[in-house]
């Protein structure tokens, strides 16, 4: 394996090259006992970006796991660590994530309405930094700052817990996004399956989080994700992001 893929430059560059729409496996829906080998078998299928959800217990009900695991799980594979942190206090823990070897940081702005010194102190260390809106959380909350992001997360359910319905009113969020700011890259996590995909697209996601449609759908996540990508094929030509 070459040296080039624990360098976060190179896995970023990898990220933008992938094009949009991209998908993004997320590991809260894969089995925790066989975390080496999903991303060992995912960096073979030609996965690019896998979606990591750090839960507190307290901004979100349920707990998942910190930099520790993360920073071993970073040992053995080059793939693309796009990092949510579902935490109330997510400052107190960024550099161990930075250290762990994450490559996006994304934070909610509902935990922090003066979110810029935060933003500016990850891309200072060379990670790519974003906010997240709920799905009741308007725009407008983050339109002051979208000039210090590399990236938005629009949640399209309530987060904490995978499986859930995809909410179709975040989309027109997208599309505001896409509207104010046309080289940002907007994410979108939750409920997203082979139609819930191409609505996604057509509202302007370049990066579509999938859990449990690539790990609990019946058949392999390549299989899977071939699905995913070919839903929306017909309908968005996959170009670089800039």
């Amino acid at each position: 394996m070459s040296s080039a893929i624990f360098d976060r430059r190179e896995r970023l560059k990898r990220l933008h090259e992938a094009g949009s729409p991209v998908f993004a496996p997320s590991l809260l829906s894969c089995d925790f006992g066989r975390v080496d080998e999903v991303l060992k078998q995912l960096d073979a299928d030609g996965v690019t970006v896998v979606h990591l959800d750090v839960m507190d217990g307290h901004f979100v009900p349920n707990l998942t796991f910190g930099a520790p695991l993360i920073a071993e799980w970073r040992k053995n594979t080059g793939l693309t660590f796009d990092t949510h942190l579902m935490m109330t206090n997510p400052g107190r823990y960024v550099d161990d994530f930075v250290a762990a070897g994450c490559d996006t940081l994304v934070f909610h702005i509902e935990i922090d309405h003066d979110p810029v010194p935060l933003l500016r102190h990850i891309r200072r260390a060379g990670v790519e930094a974003g906010l997240s809106l709920n799905p009741g959380t308007p725009v407008s909350m983050i339109e002051p700052f979208l000039d210090e992001l590399d990236t938005v997360l629009v949640m399209s359910v309530q987060p904490g817990f995978g499986g859930q319905s995809f909410e179709p009113k975040v989309l027109s969020k997208c599309r505001r996004l896409k509207a104010l700011r046309s080289d940002l890259r907007v994410s979108i996590d939750g409920g997203i399956n082979l139609k819930t995909a191409h609505e996604a697209v057509s509202a302007g996601c370049d990066l579509l989080v999938a859990g449990s449609a690539v790990f609990r759908g019946g058949t392999s996540p390549r299989q899977a994700l071939d699905a995913l990508y070919a839903s929306v094929a017909d309908h968005v030509p996959r170009v670089k992001t800039p």
